[in-house]
C-alpha cells in the first residue's frame, strides 16, 4: 500500500470508508499506514448489512468529509465487501464532482467482482443499485489472507460470481471450481487464488472494452436480473447478494433451455456445481409476481423491455430481449420447485 500512496502522490486529508464486521479487524492498519504516509485520517463506519445501502448514508459522509478539511485533492479508501465498496464510491464519486478511491476488497465476491470496473451506487426500495455513477478507482488492492477470517456463507455467496465468470467467459474456470470445490470452500489460498485472478482477468477485460455497458460489459449481468429482483422482493434481507445471484444463474440457464440455447445437461451441470458450494438453487416461497414486478424495475429495462443474458454454451452468452413473460414466469416457476 505504501507503494500505491507514493504512486497516487497522495496527501492532505483521506478518508477510510468500512462496516462494523470489518473495521474492528482491519481498520486500524490501514489508518496507520495512511498516517504514516502524511495523511490526516477520517473513519467512517457503516453498520454492516445490504439493507443499509441506502443514500443517506452519502449524504451523511459527504458532511463528514467537509469537516475533516477534505477536498478535491484528498483520496478515499473502500476497506469491506461489496456494499461497503459501491458506497465509498459513490461517494468519491459525488463529492466535488469527484476524489479519487483506493478499493480494498475484504470479501471474495468484492474481490472477484465489485471491487474491479467502476459501477458505483446505493439501493432504492423499487430497485438495486438505481442511484450511482461509474467513477474508477486509482487502485484495487487485493490480499487474500483475509479470506481466513470471512464467515463461511459469506465466502460462499462470494463465490456465486467467480462461477459466474466461468459460465460466461471461461469454461475451463467452471470446471476447475467444480473440481476443487472442496479446496475452496476450505480456504487454501493456493486453491482460491485461481477463481480470484481469472475473475479479475476476465472482469478487467470486458471492463477495457466497454466501460459503461453499452455491448460486451452486460455479459456480466448474467443471473443478475433475476438476482436483482429476488434481493428486492425480499426487502434484501433473505438472500446475501451472491445467494440471489446463485438463484438468478439457475433461473437464467433454465431460461437459456427454454429459449433453445442449451440442454438439459447445461442446466444440470450448473445447478450441480452451484450446490456443491452450498449455494442455493430453490425458494420455495417464492413470491413470483412481486419478484416478476421487481425484476421490471432493474436498470438494465430499456423502453419497457427487460433484457436477459442467457448461455448457449458453457463459457459463452448471448443478449435476448424477446423473452416472454411467460417464459420468465417458466425459469421463476423452477426456483420453486427446486
Amino acid at each position: 500500500m505504501p507503494e500505491v500512496l507514493g504512486g497516487l502522490e497522495a496527501r492532505g486529508a483521506a478518508a477510510v470508508v468500512t462496516d462494523s464486521n470489518v473495521g474492528p479487524l482491519y481498520a486500524e492498519g490501514v489508518v496507520k499506514t495512511l498516517e504514516e504516509a502524511g495523511l490526516t485520517v477520517t473513519r467512517c463506519v457503516l453498520p454492516a448489512g445490504e439493507e443499509n445501502k441506502r443514500l443517506s448514508y452519502i449524504e451523511d459522509w459527504c458532511g463528514a468529509f467537509l469537516e475533516a478539511g477534505m477536498d478535491r485533492s484528498s483520496l478515499v479508501v473502500a476497506l469491506g465487501g461489496g456494499v461497503v465498496g459501491d458506497m465509498a464510491g459513490y461517494a468519491a464519486a459525488s463529492f466535488m464532482r469527484g476524489v479519487r478511491f483506493i478499493q480494498i476488497p475484504t470479501t471474495i465476491l468484492a474481490q472477484v467482482d465489485s471491487s474491479v470496473g467502476g459501477k458505483t451506487g446505493v439501493n432504492h426500495p423499487l430497485g438495486k443499485n438505481i442511484i450511482g455513477a461509474f467513477h474508477q478507482p486509482s487502485a484495487v488492492i487485493i490480499d487474500l489472507c483475509v479470506l481466513k477470517t470471512l464467515p463461511d456463507r459469506i465466502l460462499r455467496a462470494g463465490l456465486a460470481e467467480a462461477l459466474k465468470h466461468g459460465v460466461i467467459a471461461d469454461a475451463s474456470l467452471f470446471s476447475y471450481m467444480e473440481s476443487k470445490h472442496d479446496a475452496i470452500l476450505g480456504k487454501d489460498l493456493e486453491a482460491l487464488a485461481v477463481p480470484v485472478r481469472r475473475s479479475c482477468e476476465i472482469k478487467a477485460a470486458v471492463v477495457e472494452e466497454d466501460e459503461r455497458e453499452h455491448g460486451r460489459r452486460a455479459d456480466l449481468n448474467y443471473g443478475h436480473t433475476f438476482g436483482h429482483g429476488i434481493e428486492a422482493a425480499s426487502h434484501y434481507t433473505e438472500f446475501l447478494h451472491g445467494e440471489a445471484v446463485a438463484l438468478g444463474m439457475h433461473a437464467a440457464g433454465v431460461l437459456s433451455r427454454g429459449l433453445g440455447l442449451v440442454d438439459d445437461g447445461f442446466v444440470e451441470t450448473q445447478r450441480a456445481c452451484i450446490a456443491s458450494f452450498g449455494l442455493p438453487v430453490a425458494w420455495p416461497e417464492m413470491p413470483v409476481d412481486a419478484v416478476l414486478e421487481a425484476m421490471k424495475h432493474d436498470k438494465k429495462v430499456r423502453a419497457g423491455t427487460m433484457k436477459f443474458v442467457v448461455a448457449d454454451r458453457l463459457g459463452h452468452v448471448v443478449h435476448r430481449t424477446d423473452v416472454t413473460e411467460a417464459q420468465v414466469r417458466v425459469a421463476l416457476e423452477a426456483l420453486r420447485q427446486g
